[in-house]
């Protein structure tokens, strides 16, 4: 009886697991330019507001990066470390001004849209003035800008040319209603605001419930069977 048992519930743990990675393998992402605050050198930190509304000081080091996320906690930072010294050598400190260190990271080919290729990644030093925003330093230095109509950031130097904040579904399609609510996430602090905790789907929880069913089944046909 014991060998029968432990065979069953070796059947069981390989069957949870496959269907919680189904789950994750299946979630949502969304296609969107996300904003980093350079960390005192030692790295990046997503950015708690937007950029129209986050007034950097100068020597500041303010990220951008294209990418396809769940969220805020697995959203894929800028791949240029935030070093001011570096992108702002050839910018001298000016009475009246600010100057403010960008790093523009378009992303990689996995997370272009269909059709599209991302530029490179690039470093910008912006000049400005003392009380301007981040999203007018980049507008000083990668235009054209694109916004929609909630004022969320859509394209950086013309990329992508269409799209903001679109849900991407594995073997889905797309769907306007679909963007219009991740824009919305987007627009509440990210696209955390549309998925929920990122925990394993209703489908999910199910499955592993039958299954888990079906192999107490089967223990007490074997008991039965003694």
């Amino acid at each position: 009886m014991r060998p029968l048992r432990g065979a069953v519930l070796l059947v069981l743990s390989v069957v949870v697991v496959g269907l919680l990675g189904a789950g994750s393998a299946s979630a949502t992402g969304y296609r969107y330019w996300s904003f980093w605050e350079g960390d005192g050198g030692k790295g990046w930190t997503y950015a708690a507001q937007g950029p129209s509304t986050v007034r950097p000081q100068d020597g500041a080091v303010q990220g951008f990066r294209f990418s396809v996320s769940e969220d805020s906690q697995d959203s894929a930072q800028p791949r240029r470390a935030p070093d001011f010294a570096a992108v702002c050598a050839d910018t001298p400190a000016a009475d009246g001004s600010k100057r403010v260190a960008l790093v523009i990271d378009p992303g990689t080919a996995a997370d272009a849209p269909e059709g599209e290729r991302p530029p490179a990644p690039r470093t910008a030093c912006a000049r400005v003035s003392p009380d301007a925003s981040t999203a007018e330093a980049l507008a000083s230095v990668a235009r054209p800008l694109r916004y929609d109509s909630a004022a969320i950031l859509c394209a950086i130097s013309g990329y992508p040319r269409a799209g903001c904040g679109e849900q991407v579904t594995p073997g889905a399609t797309e769907s306007g209603t679909d963007q219009e609510a991740a824009a919305t996430a987007v627009a509440e602090g990210g696209p955390a605001g549309v998925g929920g905790s990122g925990g394993p789907s209703a489908g999910v929880l199910t499955g592993v419930g039958l299954v888990v069913v079906l192999g107490g089944a089967a223990v007490l046909r074997a008991r039965r069977r003694r």
